[in-house]
């Protein structure tokens, strides 16, 4: 290995494509030498790696970035993942005031609030209204075709948010300043039964992400709807959840079970502690999309026949799982690694393998594996999500 200095004066090994046992050889030719530290296991990939996988990772450091007055976005899509079909993802950050103007979707909008604090508004087809703020660990739901807008507080905030499609964009979303752009000034003056003059001063064409005023308190901006409020909130608390505490680190799950309104969208937020990981197991009822939060790790994905492949991923990485392939995801770091498992699906399922050879016949697990007894008896019935 070739030693070079890196920015704080520190020798830098260069990393080689070559494994312990000897296999590979040196890279002496172009090479973005950052990127191959950042992925040690694609460079060096396990013995146990075997056959092709597709790609099962996208930075968003990696995506272009939608600038606007009042914050920015971007987004991982089909065109960035092409194995993530199922769901897509925009990472937005919006200024103290910024708002993303009033829209709505096709699909539905599922959100984690990163950092900061937002105001959220909504209505639903029976002419029901919501407004909440939201803070660092909540979420949101908005069923698809309800419109609804999301606003920087007094910090701003960057939340994720996940769509039930992975063709999605939210570039192309149907919002309500192109439409009233696209509208002749004669059809609105009937509609809302002003003159078109109260429309000369309209945007010309779809606005997105604008800067507006910090609002006030939510007091201040109630709007009392004859028919009520929605009968199920579109927030929910994530962080203050119970936790399921293991000796490696916690989980929260949440699906419609524990927050009613979210029929498409399943998730977990996984904690694994330094030297913890998160246990072999695959999920019987959807593919799976991960968003990494904070920490590094790694994750192999088995697809069968020998299949498996090895991914590093960090902070602001996504990562994706085929439905039913196993797969674990390891700490790499010094720190704790925090990241999302979402699923399009109204439930959150997985199986354990631990606790699948626990349940079965032990004779049939010992013959089937040639299993030694230690391995036999540490078995768990119970699940361990993180280990």
């Amino acid at each position: 290995m070739k030693n070079e200095n890196n920015n704080n004066g520190k020798p830098l090994i260069i990393p080689q494509p070559i494994r312990k046992d000897g296999a590979g050889g040196p890279d002496l030719g172009p090479r973005d030498v950052m990127r191959d530290l950042q992925n040690p296991d694609m460079l060096v990939p396990p013995e146990t790696d075997n056959g092709l996988l597709p790609n099962l990772r996208m930075s968003f450091s990696d995506t272009h970035m939608q600038l606007n007055h009042g914050g920015w976005s971007r987004e991982i899509t089909v065109r960035d993942l092409p194995i993530a079909t199922t769901l897509a993802g925009v990472n937005m950050s919006l200024t103290p005031g910024g708002v993303r103007e009033l829209h709505w979707h096709q699909q539905s909008e599922w959100a984690y609030m990163i950092w900061g604090t937002a105001r959220i508004t909504s209505v639903d087809q029976q002419g029901r209204n919501f407004i909440a703020d939201v803070g660092p660990g909540d979420l949101w739901f908005f069923p698809k075709g309800l419109p609804h807008s999301i606003q920087g507080l007094a910090d701003g905030c960057e939340f994720l948010l996940v769509f039930d499609d992975g063709s999605f964009s939210d570039l192309n979303t149907l919002s309500i300043s192109d439409w009233f752009a696209h509208t002749p000034p004669e059809v609105l003056s009937v509609n809302f039964g002003v003159p078109e003059s109260a429309f000369q001063s309209m945007p010309k064409e779809q606005v997105y992400i604008f800067q507006d005023q910090v609002p006030g308190s939510l007091a201040s901006q109630e709007v009392q709807s004859p028919y009520g409020t929605v009968p199920l909130s579109f927030k929910h608390r994530l962080l203050a959840q119970k936790p399921i505490i293991t000796p490696g680190g916690s989980v929260r799950i949440v699906d419609s079970t524990n927050f009613p309104i979210s029929t498409t969208v399943a998730a977990a937020l996984v904690e694994i502690k330094p030297g913890g990981m998160r246990e072999l197991h695959w999920h019987p009822n959807a593919d799976e999309w991960q968003y990494y939060l904070t920490g590094q790790g790694r994750m192999t994905v088995f697809g069968g026949n020998g299949i498996a492949r090895t991914f590093d991923y960090r902070a602001g990485d996504v990562g994706y799982v085929p439905v039913a392939m196993g797969h674990y995801i390891q700490n790499t770091g010094t720190d704790t690694l925090w990241f999302l498992e979402m699923f399009r699906s109204d439930r959150f399922e997985d199986i354990s393998l631990n606790q699948w050879m626990a349940l079965t016949p032990e004779e049939l697990v010992r013959d089937n594996l040639n299993a030694s007894p230690e391995l036999l008896h540490a078995l768990r019935k119970e699940k361990w999500p993180v280990v």
